[in-house]
């Protein structure tokens, strides 16, 4: 008998009529709705008009989904082709098995398209993002809990996630009552002071030009290393690693190089939410922004109107 346990939800879907809703999709649906509101309320306060996160939404949502389906299919090849094997269950999302680290390489391009749409800097958005990002995955990851997926190793902590035997990434040979690391719940735990670290480095140091979708980079990956280490689901092993952790790395690597290139190519601060010549102009507030010389993307009259003024603080190193 369990007496310290964290048991797994008894039902994953609701049927309504002809339609049956997922919990894993609710919860990542929600999570992209917290997220964007989020990133909405940072965007505005850039100088952004507000609203055009919607513009960015119908780019960046869907190819997310497209880039993290693509991700998993890839990285997990034996679920998927084998002989028999029901060949449309590779778009089969609403069954689990979307991947973190392709939905960042499609929302990016679809954030990359929006960007030259709308107007909006890429870097500008992908800051506004940042915390948001880890806001919407620790929501995906309440997801895989109705999913009864991607648990851990076995453990005897009180925190150990219950399992039934008839799941399919139940180890051979374990006896009935096993424990699990709730690898979902310590991911979450350490989203969600992810959101908190990136919002109060936002506030203390004010970093732009893409070094806050750095940090998240950076952060992200530290912690998906160690959980995706103690995981025990079935992946590809590259070198002795598991694919996912090979990905971890690699996000890490270039959440460093973002802040190290970005430090060093731009010396001041973002002059605005949008690329010149394509400034949203708020009605209610005075024109007349100021524009950092150090912006190699600013025209000659945006970085002459800015040497002339009169107020240094707009060009002090973040």
């Amino acid at each position: 008998m369990l007496h310290a346990s964290i048991p797994s939800p008894d039902v994953s879907s609701i049927t309504l009529g002809p339609f049956t809703i997922h919990f894993y999709a609710l919860w990542i649906l929600l999570g992209i709705i917290v997220a964007a509101a989020l990133t909405s309320r940072r965007l505005t306060a850039r100088g952004a008009e507000p609203g055009v996160i919607f513009d960015f939404l119908l780019w960046t949502v869907p190819l997310g989904i497209i880039g993290a389906r693509i991700f998993h299919v890839l990285t997990h090849p034996d679920d998927y082709f084998f002989e028999g094997a029901e060949l449309w269950k590779v778009v089969a999302v609403w069954e689990g098995g979307i991947a973190i680290f392709g939905a960042l390489l499609g929302g990016a391009v679809g954030a990359w398209l929006a960007s030259r749409q709308t107007g909006v800097r890429f870097w500008t958005f992908a800051d506004a993002l940042a915390p948001g990002l880890l806001l919407a995955q620790a929501f995906g990851r309440l997801g895989n809990y109705f999913n009864h997926e991607l648990f851990g190793q076995p453990t005897t902590l009180p925190w150990g996630l219950e399992i039934e035997e008839s799941n399919p990434a139940w180890p051979v040979g374990l006896p009935a009552g096993t424990l699990f690391h709730p690898t979902f719940l310590y991911e979450i735990l350490w989203n969600l002071a992810g959101v908190a670290a990136i919002l109060l480095l936002d506030r203390r140091f004010r970093l732009q030009w893409g070094r806050l979708l750095g940090v998240y980079l950076i952060w992200y990956g530290l912690g998906r290393i160690v959980w995706e280490s103690i995981r025990i689901d079935p992946s590809e092993i590259i070198l002795g690693l598991r694919v996912n952790v090979w990905a971890a790395i690699l996000a890490v690597a270039v959440g460093v190089v973002i802040n190290v290139v970005q430090r060093r190519r731009h010396l001041g601060l973002e002059p605005s939410a949008y690329r010149p010549g394509r400034e949203w102009v708020d009605p209610d507030e005075p024109s007349g922004e100021l524009v950092d010389t150090s912006d190699p993307d600013a025209d000659e009259d945006d970085r002459l109107s800015a040497a002339s003024s009169s107020a240094p603080e707009a060009t002090r190193g973040a």
